[in-house]
């Protein structure tokens, strides 16, 4: 079996990829030691290309290996992860879409060194000089920070004032680091599904409210695929 991909698609979160199953549903899947993938053909320039929408798992853990077992097992051309994060409440507004050009992972605490060299050593710049205009849809090309956690209402400052953060999630950082490290360019695409102030995130505690922002920003992205590929390859 050929198991090369022209492009694979990784999905992390369960109810990001709950969405996309939905969408594929007519498509046999296959399992993987991470999650779920659906093999698909997509036709672009009127070339048909094989898509992979894999389920990679949430986290950085899970992101990192997933990444790394997708780009081994398939040798895309392009690796695509379509997503939600969440953004400061007064910096960015819900539903904006995030293409990320650079990334951070901000949960390292280095008490024994400097702690700027370890956060600089998994920053992540992610070159998109491939990426032609016009978008399909409107994006905001900006940072993402990524951690292993929510964002913390009390730490809304420090992400602004030291990072100049506008939005966090769990695995861009994880993905954009293994992504470049292997010479895959990576396309990040992450709409904004909830806000954080700090008195606290709107979601928080509400997951009918998360899963509800994800349905329709899932649905948008994975709308806009066509487009996003005609200006990728």
């Amino acid at each position: 079996m050929n198991d090369l991909a022209d492009v694979v698609v990784i999905i992390s979160a369960n109810a990001e990829w709950q969405v996309a199953r939905q969408r594929l549903g007519h498509q046999p899947g296959n399992s993987t030691p991470f999650g779920e993938m659906v093999t698909t053909q997509m036709l672009v320039h009127d070339v048909k290309k094989t898509v992979v929408y894999f389920h990679g798992g949430w986290g950085k853990i899970a992101a990192a290996a997933s990444t790394q077992f997708a780009i081994d097992r398939w040798q895309p051309q392009l690796l695509i992860n379509l997503g939600t994060c969440g953004g400061l409440a007064g910096d960015i507004a819900i539903g904006t879409i995030i293409l990320v050009d650079f990334t951070i992972v901000y949960d390292i605490i280095e008490q024994m060194g400097d702690p700027d060299i370890a956060l600089a050593h998994y920053a992540t710049e992610l070159d998109l000089s491939w990426l032609r205009n016009p978008y399909p849809i409107p994006v905001r090309r900006d940072m993402l920070l990524s951690a292993d956690r929510d964002i913390v209402a009390g730490e809304i400052s420090t992400l602004r004032t030291k990072y100049g953060a506008v939005a966090a999630d769990w695995e861009s950082g994880a993905i954009a680091y293994v992504a470049t490290k292997n010479g895959t360019r990576c396309l990040i695409l992450r709409g904004v599904s909830d806000l954080v102030s700090p008195d606290g995130g709107e979601a928080y505690g509400r997951l009918d409210l998360f899963a509800g922002r994800t349905s329709e920003l899932m649905n948008r992205l994975l709308d806009s695929m066509p487009g996003w590929l005609a200006v990728a390859l």
